[in-house]
């Protein structure tokens, strides 16, 4: 119970609070400026001086953020960790023996009985191990992750000599190299694990639950090794080795409904890898060309290595062609949660594709448009005609089937995944994506909600018991969760059917529903959960303040809002104990919405801080009673909201650079509208910003610049403009052209690494 002074504590905190965002936006929003034609007509056209465009400049560059180790970790989120957003492994000591585990685990590998759950009957399943077994004790490792090569390199002593390693992972193959000096030899054994879920450390299986099938063996003709796992619930997953001198390459298919297709694939898979050197040049291709689409640089060592890291665990983790990310990612340890989680993980983990210009990483767009039929599934019979849905966790085919609106289940899960893909839409533009996926499914979806609003006596639509993500109190009616989905889906379907040019016969639906709709519930201390469910006790989840981030429905450019969202996000943090590594992540972006990028930092750094209950691991990972893949990702979206922002159709550019970080770069950095954008900051200033087009579309920036402006197209000329207020700039844009936008004179345009001025060290265990 809380105290009378600690009452009177919270309330004069949240008056503060609420007083310094309003303030720290005011500040953070210049003075109208107005587009000016240079003063001299015709100047020559301008190019950026791009220092990052050589091997060198990003092999040193990124060499400053690699993870390294002098000690031996212990844990999976100690160690180094590769992938290629299919197969993946974790690098650490085998559990009580004088060995190093590296895991073998792939995104595919499922069991594939629904009856049983996600949990159990779906889940992902293990495959296995290789160990490294040396002849004498180990005494030591010096290991660096590079993130430049996507390779763990290093040496391990023993008390008998020295082996040599190195490990790549490439179209489902992990390839292994091991050179032995001294006493020692190289020995790799490959161990198969249990096809059973990894919740069996939770929970015994359930009524009925039959074990998989053991696995057999065989030797392929060429001398390659196989572990062949029959699957009870139809399919097979197959593991197939081959030593190369000391070398070692592992590749592993999995076929469903087929029994024995994954036999060909995982042989298929080592024989395209040929040998280690063969496939480590087709990997470090792939990885160049990855690095290179974008360009962040900032001057906290820590945060920025992190944030480094991040891209590669994404790019480990993710392909648009392969599964969804599970909670763990492709790296499959004991854990509570061995499937999909859809009513907030799943969204965390794929935010920070956008803005970094990796779309191609976007497996959650792909899974939706190739799950349709199952979302039309999951939803009760009475409902299939026009309705779609999925519950809270799946396996990777979306298979979970959706409760009943009015039974207190969660209905809102599917309409937020598909905010992931109208980003991806938003930042593509790509009109495909819009009509095949997007709009078939969201029409859906809010077809499902619709079946339930009711009129109520005070002439609004109410919505029956739904459960709130996850807060743990008898599921309210109007939750606040599902009434911001409910308005943010109705509008991007009148928008998207105008978009498409579809006259669709629901569309006078979509415009009364919102007019309609019953407000938010909310009390003295912001947004409630639902109607008559206040937010009383700590909730790590922000679902009731959805509608402020990530939809932006309620948000900083309202005034009249601004009271609002300052004492709600306030209060939801007010309340401790159920917070996790998200809850910081997200009232980091919710501040960085307002400006204030001093505070969304402070809660940004609550992730990194040791003493918290659930910290960010050595490597980078996270965990709560088993890995959690999303917070971490999420993470790095908090610091793309402090550089960059582009909702309500407006890009703004710094709006909540701490002030520590005097320096930032920026280059290809991608928002709404298809817009990539280079900027600099310098001593706490804008130097310049430049726009390219991808699409064509409007474009609206919040500059964040004082005085005269030039703003000139990429052939010199002077770019049409018009002032919108609040430092809003409107200006022509075509597509596949460029626009530099600066004050005072013409700054060097230089895109380079900015110095460190917060040294950290590396992580891993250095």
């Amino acid at each position: 119970m809380t105290s009378q002074p600690e009452r009177r504590s919270q309330v004069a905190r949240r008056v503060v609070l609420g007083t310094a965002l309003g303030g720290a936006a005011a500040a953070a929003l210049p003075a109208a400026a107005h587009a000016e034609e240079p003063s001299k007509p015709g100047r020559r056209p301008w190019r950026l001086n791009d220092t990052m465009t050589t091997d060198s400049a990003w092999s040193s560059f990124l060499r400053g953020q690699d993870l390294l180790w002098t000690k031996l970790p212990t844990r999976w989120y100690e160690g180094p960790f590769l992938g290629d957003g299919l197969l993946g492994s974790m690098i650490y000591q085998e559990p009580g023996a004088n060995r190093i585990r590296f895991t073998v685990q792939h995104g595919r590998v499922q069991d594939h009985r629904p009856a049983f759950g996600s949990g159990w009957g779906t889940c992902r399943l293990p495959v296995g191990h290789v160990t490294l077994d040396p002849v004498g004790t180990i005494t030591a490792v010096n290991w660096r992750l590079s993130l430049w090569n996507a390779e763990l390199t290093g040496t391990v002593t023993t008390t008998v000599g020295t082996l040599t390693l190195a490990a790549v992972i490439h179209d489902e193959v992990l390839a292994l190299r091991a050179k032995a000096d001294g006493g020692e030899r190289v020995v790799w054994t490959f161990h198969p694990e249990e096809a059973i879920s990894p919740r069996k450390i939770s929970e015994a299986p359930p009524a009925g639950y039959t074990p998989n099938p053991p696995w057999t063996t065989r030797t392929a003709p060429d001398g390659t090794e196989q572990v062949l796992q029959p699957l009870t619930g139809g399919g097979q997953t197959a593991t197939a080795y081959r030593h190369d001198g000391d070398d070692l390459l592992v590749g592993v298919g999995h076929s469903f409904p087929s029994g024995t297709a994954a036999e060909a694939d995982s042989l298929r898979n080592l024989r395209r890898a040929a040998s280690y050197g063969s496939l480590r040049r087709r990997h470090i291709r792939w990885w160049r060309d990855f690095y290179r689409k974008s360009f962040i640089s900032f001057p906290d060592q820590r945060l920025q290595s992190f944030h480094w890291i991040q891209l590669y665990k994404v790019a480990s983790a993710s392909r648009a062609n392969g599964p969804v990310m599970a909670t763990a990612g492709p790296w499959l340890e004991p854990t509570p949660w061995p499937a999909v989680w859809w009513n907030l993980n799943l969204q965390l983990e794929y935010w920070l594709i956008h803005g970094s210009n990796h779309l191609e990483l976007d497996a959650l767009a792909t899974t939706l448009r190739q799950n349709q039929e199952q979302l039309i599934a999951n939803v009760p019979a009475a409902y299939r005609a026009d309705s779609s849905g999925v519950g809270r966790s799946s396996d990777m085919f979306a298979n979970r089937g959706v409760p009943e609106i009015g039974t207190g289940g969660e209905a809102g899960n599917l309409t937020w995944a598909l905010h992931n893909a109208w980003l991806s839409y938003r930042h593509s533009m790509d009109k495909s994506l819009l009509r095949d996926t997007i709009y078939p499914v969201l029409r859906r979806a809010i077809n499902y909600y619709l079946h339930f609003l009711t009129p109520g006596s005070d002439g609004k639509r109410h919505l029956p018991s739904t459960l709130s993500p996850e807060y743990p109190v008898v599921p309210p009616r109007d939750t606040n969760y599902d009434l911001a989905l409910i308005r943010w889906g109705c509008r991007t379907l009148i928008e998207s059917a105008e978009i498409l040019g579809i006259d669709d016969e629901l569309i006078p639906r979509w415009r009364e529903v919102p007019a309609r709709l019953t407000p938010y519930p909310v009390d003295e201390n912001g947004f409630m959960i639902g109607a008559d469910t206040p937010y009383a006790q700590s909730h790590r989840h922000y679902s009731h303040l959805l509608m402020v981030y990530p939809l932006y429905l309620v948000n900083w450019d309202q005034p009249e809002n601004r009271d609002l969202i300052a004492k709600s996000v306030v209060h939801w943090h007010a309340l401790t104990g159920a917070h996790r590594g998200y809850s910081y992540t997200g009232a980091a972006s919710m501040y960085a919405m307002t400006g204030d990028g001093d505070t969304a930092l402070s809660y940004l750094r609550k992730f990194f801080d040791p003493t918290t209950r659930y910290p960010c691991q050595a490597n980078t990972h996270y965990t709560e009673a088993g890995p959690v893949i999303e917070t971490p990702l999420s993470a790095s979206q908090s610091l793309h909201d402090m550089f960059c922002q582009s909702w309500g159709g407006v890009i703004r550019v710094f709006p909540a650079v701490p002030t520590d970080w005097a320096d930032v770069t920026l280059h290809d950095f991608r928002t709404q509208g298809a817009f990539l954008v280079s900027a600099v900051r310098k001593a706490g200033t804008t130097r310049f910003i430049r726009i390219r087009s991808l699409a064509g579309e409007p474009l609206h920036l919040r500059h964040g610049l004082t005085g005269t402006l030039t703003v000139l197209l990429d052939d010199g000329t002077p770019a049409r403009t018009r002032d919108l207020g609040d430092g809003t700039l409107a200006i022509d844009l075509p597509k596949g052209r460029e626009v530099l936008v600066h004050s005072g004179s013409r700054p060097d345009l230089v895109i380079a690494p900015v110095a460190v001025s917060e040294p950290g060290p590396a992580w891993g265990l250095p």
